[in-house]
């Protein structure tokens, strides 16, 4: 059974929706008790990092994370993951992966400016291997966000984009997985990278 965090700040309905059409089994929930009994949890996330980081329920998701249950940050959620944000002030994040949150500049080296939101379609790089990005191609998917990760440890990132500075697109280090972009809005290549969650998720509980 998947877990969906509601802490009032995530696309709930969208991500609800893609494990619907994966024929997965899920639950929305803020109670710590159910959340710490799923298989596997989702951190979705839409608006601020400082603002999240108020409302969530810290402890529960760093508790599951150190049970070894894969944990999957989506958008704002896979930020949420890292150390800290420079979003409306320094904020600490959860810490569960190395690197911090940056605002794209809106300047390019040759002094050009660029449109801040990143927003629309990029297309994947594949960096390192990982369960989820197994029998996959590259492929475009869809971006939302002003602010990037900026991943300090190279063997957390699985995938990236270019717009303007090295997006850290998909990261995933042991139990602890995220995506920057919206997968359930990021056509085939978005599902299958849902689905090859889900296959990891059924493969980690078969062991545990």
């Amino acid at each position: 059974m998947i877990g969906i965090v509601d802490y009032g700040m995530g696309n709930l309905f969208s991500v609800s929706k893609a494990l619907e059409r994966l024929n997965a089994d899920y639950f929305i929930s803020g109670d710590k008790d159910e959340l710490l009994s799923a298989d596997a949890l989702l951190l979705p996330g839409v608006g601020s990092f400082r603002d999240a980081m108020e409302v969530l329920q810290v402890d529960t998701i760093k508790e599951f994370a150190a049970s070894g249950k894969p944990l999957l940050g989506i958008c704002l959620g896979m930020q949420l993951l890292f150390e800290d944000s420079d979003e409306n002030g320094f904020t600490k994040g959860l810490g569960l992966l190395p690197g911090h949150v940056r605002r794209f500049s809106g300047t390019n080296e040759a002094g050009e400016t660029y449109k801040v939101p990143h927003m629309g379609w990029n297309k994947l790089e594949f960096v390192n291997s990982s369960p989820l990005l197994e029998g996959l191609e590259e492929d475009y998917v869809y971006f939302v966000h002003s602010y990037y990760v900026d991943a300090e440890n190279s063997e957390v990132l699985l995938a990236k984009a270019n717009y303007h500075e090295e997006v850290s697109a998909v990261v995933g280090k042991d139990n602890i997985f995220g995506m920057q972009f919206h997968p359930e809005k990021s056509s085939k290549l978005g599902m299958a990278l849902l689905s090859n969650f889900l296959r990891l998720v059924e493969e980690r509980k078969a062991v545990r």
